[in-house]
């Protein structure tokens, strides 16, 4: 993934796809035996997930002190929420992936935790700051 804003937005853009698409499996009404090309998919947007979460708070971090952000303080205490959230998502999202199958209730489950959507909340909250700030 590329550095900085854009690197952000790309991450951005993964676990938010990655979202969508968890409510449209959750509503297919997948059973625990997996069928032949759904759980791939599945999988694969979880893994990219997993993966742009990787180093999330570091990238933001990296971001308010190259673009001066003002203010740095209450930045800097953000993205401390951003990475506990972030580290949480992460870690319900690995526990999925470990799972021999993937079900439909178990993404729905997945797609109702607080600290997924919180997560979301955050990236589009901070998107929106890094935005006002560019203008």
């Amino acid at each position: 993934m590329s550095p900085g804003s854009d690197g952000l937005k790309q991450r951005i853009e993964i676990i938010e796809a990655a979202y969508e698409f968890m409510l449209a499996y959750a509503a297919q009404g997948v059973s625990g035996e997996e069928e032949e090309g759904r759980a791939t998919e599945i999988r694969m947007q979880l893994k990219r997930s997993d993966d742009a979460l990787e180093g999330l708070a570091r990238l933001l971090r990296g971001l308010v002190r190259n673009k001066k952000l003002k203010p740095a303080g209450q930045c800097q205490a953000f993205i401390d929420i951003v990475e506990t959230d972030s580290r949480h998502a992460q870690a319900a999202i690995q526990l999925v992936l470990a799972q021999r199958a993937i079900s439909s209730q178990l993404i729905d489950n997945l797609n109702a935790l607080i600290h997924l959507r919180a997560l979301l909340t955050d990236l589009f909250l901070i998107d929106e700051v890094l935005k006002l700030q560019r203008a």
